[in-house]
């Protein structure tokens, strides 16, 4: 099983993270952030990663700090537990539609972590959720992961229903990428020999 738990506290943040790659996508998530805790669990669940979150932060400010730093900490968690990276596909895409939402994303497990973010969002909060935090939580996550992952909505009209998709999306091209490959064996994907 790779898997791994993480736990980093800072004056802003007190998150204790665990991530299983080989899951059943059981999740127990705790943030403070009932939206986030919502997209969360959506990534966990279709990504079919067992994902358990306790996050304390600094809410009275803003979730911030919070959404930010949850994507540090799965991003690392993520690094940790694929290793060496030897035997995995590295490279998985989905597009996922929910309603009227149609959203593409794309992962390469490629050691160069970077956000390449193209959503529209007709509104900037959902609740009391500020939209723009979920861009945040991606960067945090592809860079601390060392995954290249664009995000691109194709479709949609409802912020939910784009950013849930997105979710789903990620979860599920980034649950292909980290799968390992009978062809690829002990090997690592690249020419390089290293990612």
């Amino acid at each position: 099983m790779r898997e791994t738990a993480i736990n980093r506290t800072t004056k802003e943040t007190d998150i204790t993270l665990t991530i299983a790659l080989e899951g059943m996508g059981t999740t127990n998530i705790e943030t403070g952030v009932a939206f986030f805790d919502h997209m969360l669990e959506a990534f966990g669940r279709h990504g079919l990663f067992d994902l358990s979150v306790k996050a304390i932060g600094d809410l009275d400010v803003d979730a911030h700090h919070t959404v930010e730093d949850v994507g540090i900490v799965l991003g690392q968690a993520i690094a940790q537990a694929l290793g060496d990276k030897k035997g995995i596909k590295r490279f998985g895409d989905a597009i996922v539609p929910m309603d009227e939402a149609l959203v593409l994303a794309a992962v390469d497990v490629s050691g160069r972590g970077q956000l390449h973010w193209s959503v529209s969002l007709p509104i900037e909060f959902i609740g009391n959720f500020d939209t723009t935090l979920f861009k945040e939580f991606l960067i945090a996550l592809a860079t601390n992961a060392g995954i290249t992952l664009h995000v691109r909505s194709l479709a949609g009209e409802n912020s939910h229903h784009i950013l849930e998709a997105a979710a789903k999306a990620t979860a599920r091209a980034l649950s292909e990428a980290v799968t390992l490959d009978s062809k690829v064996g002990d090997r690592i994907p690249s020419t390089k020999g290293v990612i």
